[in-house]
């Protein structure tokens, strides 16, 4: 994945709509639906893989919703991210190892590679509550 898609875009505004909400504040999926600009039944799936990889608590019924399951300072750009939209791969050749043969001659691997790590990295220096102050 080079770049964000929308499903990318409308998980981080959700994640920092809630992360601005007052801790273990449950809130609705059509809440965080209105301030994300975004489809609630789209916005819906994507906060069920949230709270199955643990980055949100969810219950459901009276008083159910989403809250952030740590602190917002605790949850990097970089998971919110992977979460949506997978593993941050700029290029194929970088999916399996398999899959590229060229590995070992290739000068324009390294090159992704680099990439690759490079984004990780500025993502994973990047906290929710950073994002949300």
């Amino acid at each position: 994945m080079m770049g964000l898609t929308r499903k990318g875009e409308y998980a981080i505004r959700g994640m920092i709509f809630l992360a601005r909400q007052p801790a273990g504040n449950m809130v609705l999926i059509n809440d965080i639906a209105t301030a994300a600009e975004a489809p609630v039944s789209f916005l819906a799936k994507i906060f069920q893989a949230f709270a199955k990889s643990g980055l949100v608590n969810s219950a459901r019924g009276s008083g159910g919703g989403f809250t952030l399951s740590r602190p917002a300072a605790e949850i990097t750009l970089r998971q919110v991210v992977e979460v949506a939209e997978g593993p941050i791969i700029p290029n194929r050749c970088l999916l399996e190892d398999d899959l590229c043969g060229n590995q070992d001659c290739c000068k324009v691997h390294g090159v992704w590679r680099q990439v690759q790590r490079q984004v990780v990295s500025v993502l994973d220096q990047v906290t929710l509550a950073e994002i949300a102050a």
